[in-house]
Protein backbone atom coordinates (compact mmCIF):
# COMPACT_ATOMS: atom_id res chain seq x y z
CA UNK A 1 0.00 0.00 0.00
CA UNK A 2 2.71 2.30 0.92
CA UNK A 3 4.14 2.02 -2.35
CA UNK A 4 1.38 2.61 -4.44
CA UNK A 5 1.11 5.95 -2.43
CA UNK A 6 4.52 6.47 -3.04
CA UNK A 7 4.55 5.89 -6.74
CA UNK A 8 1.30 7.64 -7.00
CA UNK A 9 2.65 10.79 -5.04
CA UNK A 10 6.12 10.85 -6.46
CA UNK A 11 4.99 10.44 -10.17
CA UNK A 12 5.41 13.84 -11.04
CA UNK A 13 8.87 14.13 -10.34
CA UNK A 14 11.81 12.88 -13.28
CA UNK A 15 12.44 9.37 -11.94
CA UNK A 16 9.62 7.99 -9.06
CA UNK A 17 10.47 5.41 -5.89
CA UNK A 18 9.90 2.48 -8.01
CA UNK A 19 12.47 0.13 -5.62
CA UNK A 20 11.56 -1.82 -3.24
CA UNK A 21 11.79 0.61 0.01
CA UNK A 22 13.45 -1.72 2.80
CA UNK A 23 16.16 -3.08 -0.08
CA UNK A 24 19.08 -0.93 0.21
CA UNK A 25 23.04 -1.63 -0.21
CA UNK A 26 25.98 -0.86 1.79
CA UNK A 27 28.76 -0.88 -0.02
CA UNK A 28 31.94 -1.54 2.62
CA UNK A 29 35.15 0.37 0.72
CA UNK A 30 37.66 -1.46 3.15
CA UNK A 31 36.41 -4.82 3.18
CA UNK A 32 35.57 -4.88 -0.92
CA UNK A 33 31.91 -5.82 -0.34
CA UNK A 34 28.30 -4.76 -1.34
CA UNK A 35 25.52 -6.27 1.14
CA UNK A 36 22.08 -5.99 0.24
CA UNK A 37 20.26 -4.85 2.67
CA UNK A 38 16.76 -5.17 3.90
CA UNK A 39 16.46 -3.02 7.01
CA UNK A 40 19.48 -4.00 9.31
CA UNK A 41 19.19 -7.60 7.95
CA UNK A 42 21.92 -8.55 5.45
CA UNK A 43 20.53 -10.54 2.33
CA UNK A 44 23.07 -10.84 0.40
CA UNK A 45 26.76 -9.80 0.33
CA UNK A 46 28.86 -9.83 -3.13
CA UNK A 47 32.92 -10.06 -2.18
CA UNK A 48 35.64 -8.67 -4.34
CA UNK A 49 34.08 -5.70 -5.64
CA UNK A 50 36.79 -2.87 -6.85
CA UNK A 51 36.33 0.78 -6.00
CA UNK A 52 38.54 3.83 -7.53
CA UNK A 53 41.90 4.03 -8.22
CA UNK A 54 42.61 6.97 -5.23
CA UNK A 55 40.59 4.55 -3.16
CA UNK A 56 37.91 6.03 -1.22
CA UNK A 57 36.84 8.83 0.84
CA UNK A 58 36.32 12.73 0.38
CA UNK A 59 35.75 13.25 -3.47
CA UNK A 60 37.26 16.63 -4.15
CA UNK A 61 37.34 16.96 -7.44
CA UNK A 62 36.07 15.77 -10.94
CA UNK A 63 39.60 13.41 -11.92
CA UNK A 64 40.90 12.33 -8.73
CA UNK A 65 39.46 8.33 -8.98
CA UNK A 66 38.06 8.71 -5.43
CA UNK A 67 34.74 6.62 -4.48
CA UNK A 68 32.83 8.92 -2.07
CA UNK A 69 31.97 8.30 1.23
CA UNK A 70 28.02 9.25 1.58
CA UNK A 71 24.47 7.99 0.79
CA UNK A 72 23.17 8.02 -2.26
CA UNK A 73 20.29 6.71 -4.70
CA UNK A 74 20.52 5.05 -7.80
CA UNK A 75 19.45 7.67 -9.87
CA UNK A 76 19.19 6.20 -13.41
CA UNK A 77 19.79 2.52 -14.89
CA UNK A 78 22.07 2.41 -18.13
CA UNK A 79 21.47 -0.76 -19.38
CA UNK A 80 23.20 -0.59 -22.48
CA UNK A 81 26.60 0.73 -20.74
CA UNK A 82 30.19 -0.71 -22.24
CA UNK A 83 30.24 -1.87 -18.76
CA UNK A 84 27.71 -4.30 -19.42
CA UNK A 85 25.04 -2.52 -16.75
CA UNK A 86 25.39 0.81 -15.19
CA UNK A 87 23.37 2.07 -11.79
CA UNK A 88 24.01 6.03 -11.56
CA UNK A 89 24.21 7.52 -8.53
CA UNK A 90 22.69 10.63 -7.20
CA UNK A 91 26.43 11.83 -6.40
CA UNK A 92 26.75 14.69 -5.70
CA UNK A 93 25.04 14.75 -2.64
CA UNK A 94 23.29 17.93 -1.21
CA UNK A 95 26.49 17.33 1.89
CA UNK A 96 29.18 16.74 -1.11
CA UNK A 97 27.75 20.17 -2.39
CA UNK A 98 28.08 21.74 0.71
CA UNK A 99 31.60 20.74 1.84
CA UNK A 100 32.64 21.85 -1.72
CA UNK A 101 31.26 25.02 -1.04
CA UNK A 102 32.97 26.17 1.85
CA UNK A 103 36.37 24.61 0.42
CA UNK A 104 36.02 26.94 -2.61
CA UNK A 105 36.16 23.78 -5.27
CA UNK A 106 32.28 25.01 -6.24
CA UNK A 107 30.73 28.75 -6.50
CA UNK A 108 27.29 29.43 -5.51
CA UNK A 109 25.53 28.96 -8.87
CA UNK A 110 27.16 24.98 -8.64
CA UNK A 111 25.96 24.13 -5.40
CA UNK A 112 22.54 25.68 -5.68
CA UNK A 113 21.44 23.68 -8.84
CA UNK A 114 23.23 20.44 -7.07
CA UNK A 115 20.64 20.99 -4.01
CA UNK A 116 17.71 22.14 -5.84
CA UNK A 117 17.97 18.89 -7.98
CA UNK A 118 17.76 17.03 -5.06
CA UNK A 119 15.28 18.30 -3.87
CA UNK A 120 13.46 18.27 -6.90
CA UNK A 121 13.66 14.00 -6.85
CA UNK A 122 16.02 14.69 -9.74
CA UNK A 123 19.73 13.63 -10.64
CA UNK A 124 22.31 16.72 -9.88
CA UNK A 125 24.32 17.91 -12.41
CA UNK A 126 26.70 15.56 -13.57
CA UNK A 127 29.45 18.36 -14.89
CA UNK A 128 30.30 20.58 -11.88
CA UNK A 129 34.18 20.38 -10.97
CA UNK A 130 32.90 17.78 -8.07
CA UNK A 131 32.32 15.34 -11.06
CA UNK A 132 29.87 12.84 -12.17
CA UNK A 133 28.56 10.06 -13.71
CA UNK A 134 29.41 7.93 -10.59
CA UNK A 135 27.64 4.58 -9.89
CA UNK A 136 27.95 0.36 -9.74
CA UNK A 137 29.05 -1.41 -12.88
CA UNK A 138 30.50 -4.62 -14.35
CA UNK A 139 33.41 -5.11 -16.21
CA UNK A 140 32.03 -5.16 -19.78
CA UNK A 141 34.93 -6.67 -22.03
CA UNK A 142 37.23 -5.40 -19.30
CA UNK A 143 39.93 -7.93 -17.88
CA UNK A 144 38.70 -9.90 -14.73
CA UNK A 145 42.21 -10.78 -14.07
CA UNK A 146 42.90 -6.92 -13.69
CA UNK A 147 39.54 -6.92 -11.18
CA UNK A 148 40.80 -9.06 -8.87
CA UNK A 149 44.19 -7.51 -8.82
CA UNK A 150 43.30 -3.96 -7.67
CA UNK A 151 41.03 -0.81 -7.66
CA UNK A 152 40.77 0.43 -10.84
CA UNK A 153 37.64 2.50 -11.61
CA UNK A 154 37.69 6.12 -11.88
CA UNK A 155 35.44 6.77 -8.56
CA UNK A 156 32.40 3.81 -9.52
CA UNK A 157 32.03 0.61 -7.87
CA UNK A 158 32.60 -1.85 -10.14
CA UNK A 159 31.58 -6.04 -10.09
CA UNK A 160 32.53 -8.45 -12.51
CA UNK A 161 29.48 -9.20 -14.96
CA UNK A 162 28.44 -12.26 -13.25
CA UNK A 163 27.34 -10.07 -9.75
CA UNK A 164 25.97 -6.95 -11.80
CA UNK A 165 23.47 -9.00 -13.59
CA UNK A 166 22.98 -10.91 -9.95
CA UNK A 167 22.78 -7.72 -8.25
CA UNK A 168 20.30 -5.87 -11.19
CA UNK A 169 17.53 -8.08 -9.37
CA UNK A 170 17.59 -6.25 -6.30
CA UNK A 171 17.51 -2.60 -7.99
CA UNK A 172 16.10 0.05 -9.56
CA UNK A 173 15.94 3.86 -9.67
CA UNK A 174 15.55 4.80 -5.87
CA UNK A 175 17.42 2.14 -4.21
CA UNK A 176 19.42 3.90 -1.10
CA UNK A 177 22.97 3.16 -1.47
CA UNK A 178 25.53 3.82 1.51
CA UNK A 179 29.06 4.34 0.83
CA UNK A 180 31.52 3.64 3.73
Amino acid sequence: MLRIYLLLCCSFFSFSVVANDDIWLLVDTKALTIEVKKGQQTLETLNDIAIGRGGAGIKLHQGDNITPYGDYKIGWVGEQSSFRKFFGLTYPSAEDAQKALEQGVINRVAYDSIVNAHRAHQVPPQNTPLGGRIGIHGLGRADEKIHKAMNWTHGCIALTNQQIDHLSHWLDKGTVVRIK
